[in-house]
């Protein structure tokens, strides 16, 4: 899933983008409403996880933002406030669940795991394209009797190809989906982790099923079906 992560907190932001990231999670990590509210707005999450108390704009602040815009995907309010006032305010506002600080991050990934289902963008927990099977809970590529296990960025390419079979999609658009906001990959980091991908999937015989189409980007489909 793509996550948005609002903490302006960086002892507490930065641990939780690493337990995210290492399911298969792409993250973006902010630590101020402003710049949440201009990635809201130039990008679609599946789930949002806000911080209630943040500087100049509020988590519930952002809680209605994101409605305003009329986005549907869940989201998750951290907060030290467990009140049931507090916890209206937050439903009314448009907040889907409450974690209460000190955040435990086992139960941090379970309702994000829980949430998740709940996100307009949500089509289960295993993406397939004819014998190819993705299982998003255990990042692991089967096909037949054979199976993969793939590293945190495979698994993210493979997931948004998945998403998007049939399709060619551009290096930018591959760049702007699999890499979190703030980061510079290289110029070559796309074509490296697609080489990557294509190795780890070799042993399953669908390595070819990654087409690169020149000059404009790549596309996943079968050999020889309609449309190549």
């Amino acid at each position: 899933m793509k996550i948005l992560l609002v903490e302006d907190d960086q002892e507490q932001r930065e641990p939780l983008m690493v337990a995210l990231s290492q399911v298969g999670h792409l993250v973006d990590g902010v630590p101020d409403g402003e710049t949440a509210q201009w990635l809201m707005g130039e990008k679609d999450y599946d789930l949002l996880i806000l911080d209630w108390l943040l500087p100049q704009v509020s988590g519930v602040e952002l809680c209605r933002f994101h409605r305003q815009l009329g986005k549907g995907a869940p989201i998750l309010m951290l907060t030290a406030r467990d009140t049931i006032p507090d916890k209206v305010a937050g439903l009314d506002a448009g907040a889907d669940d409450y974690l209460v600080k000190p955040v435990d991050v086992m139960e941090l990934l379970a309702r994000v795991r829980a949430l998740g289902r709940r996100s307009p963008l949500w089509v289960g927990d295993v993406l397939t394209l004819a014998d190819l099977t993705l299982d998003l809970t255990t990042m692991t590529v089967h096909r037949n009797d054979a199976k993969a296990l793939l590293s945190a960025r495979e698994f993210q390419l493979l997931e948004y190809l998945l998403r998007h079979p049939q399709q060619v999609l551009s290096r930018d658009q591959l760049e702007v989906n699999l890499w979190e906001w703030g980061s510079q990959p290289e110029s070559n980091a796309v074509s490296t982790q697609i080489r990557r991908l294509r190795q780890r999937l070799a042993p399953l015989g669908v390595d070819d099923w990654i087409e690169t189409v020149y000059g404009m980007g790549y596309c996943l489909r079968i050999p020889g079906e309609p449309g190549q």
